[in-house]
């Protein structure tokens, strides 16, 4: 049995890869899988990867593409959710801000540098107009973090994923003042360069088990109620969220990866752009 430990958000975009394991799919591959939970997100997944604590990650495309540029010895190895994110915008439940417009100036609270929450702070802030370079993080390191810190008062607004965060704007925790979407596809399959080169017939074995599972899950029976189970939510909001989400069996096309350099060299975030098969690695 070939070992592979894997990392991601424990949230419901997620819940694919658990049902391969309840069911021992990857273990008739010869796959042997750990799981580990990530509550910090992509920034904290590209310092594991880095440190060699994990060898296959999903995160965040943008997050990734920014820390392979850096020097993350890692490539994409598939497009894991083909549909944007939704980033919703949130204040404390008595803040007195009540449009994204009143934030300007204000501290947004980020997981940590170079997640997914800090850089879409700046996609926000260039889609209102405002001096990306006097943005100001209060690094909060995950959302139970942000929970605490709104409400104190050490940061004004918090940016995380729009049916995650709902259920804290349900019971008055949060109140969401909008939306950002990513220009992109959200989540990708992320593997270290070590794992490509030494393992790449295990990797193809681990992304057909994956793929299958992905591509039939919107028709498991019951699939909205076992989420909502399992992510505490409520059923009619996973029902909308299944119908804005759509799993990928796919690699980025070249396309997406210039246009997510494009943004984050135009917003800073980068100094330079790379070549393709840089930050991508497709099996042939």
């Amino acid at each position: 049995m070939i070992k592979l430990r894997i990392g991601g958000v424990p949230e419901h975009f997620n819940l694919p890869w658990h049902l391969c394991l309840d069911n021992d799919e990857f273990s008739e591959v010869g796959l042997d899988i750990t799981w580990r939970d990530f509550y910090g997100g992509t920034g904290q997944m590209s310092k594991a990867l880095r440190d060699n604590e994990i060898d296959v990650a999903i995160m965040l495309t943008e997050g990734i593409v920014k820390d392979i540029i850096d020097g993350n010895p890692s490539k994409i190895i598939q497009k894991y959710i083909a549909s944007p994110l939704i980033w919703g915008i949130h204040v404390a439940q008595d803040s007195k801000y009540t449009t994204i417009a009143d934030l300007k100036d204000t501290t947004c609270a980020i997981s940590r540098f170079g997640s997914g929450s800090h850089l879409l702070a700046y996609v926000n802030a260039q889609n209102m107009d405002w001096d990306t370079s006097e943005l100001k993080f209060e690094v909060v390191k995950n959302l139970d973090g942000a929970l605490e810190a709104l409400p104190e008062d050490k940061a004004q607004y918090f940016m995380w994923e729009h049916f995650t965060t709902k259920p804290y704007v349900d019971n008055g925790t949060f109140r969401r003042v909008g939306d950002c979407p990513t220009p992109w596809p959200c989540f990708v399959i992320v593997a270290r360069d070590e794992v490509i080169k030494n393992n790449t017939k295990d990797l193809e074995a681990l992304l057909d088990v994956i793929n299958r599972t992905s591509k039939e899950f919107k028709s498991i029976p019951m699939i909205s109620k076992t989420l909502s189970n399992a992510y505490e939510q409520d059923e009619k909001d996973i029902k909308e969220w299944l119908g804005l989400t759509r799993w990928s069996q796919e690699q980025l096309s070249e396309t997406t990866i210039t246009n997510v350099q494009d943004k984050l060299l135009e917003l800073e975030l980068i100094s330079e752009k790379i070549d393709y098969n840089s930050i991508c690695h497709t099996f042939k």
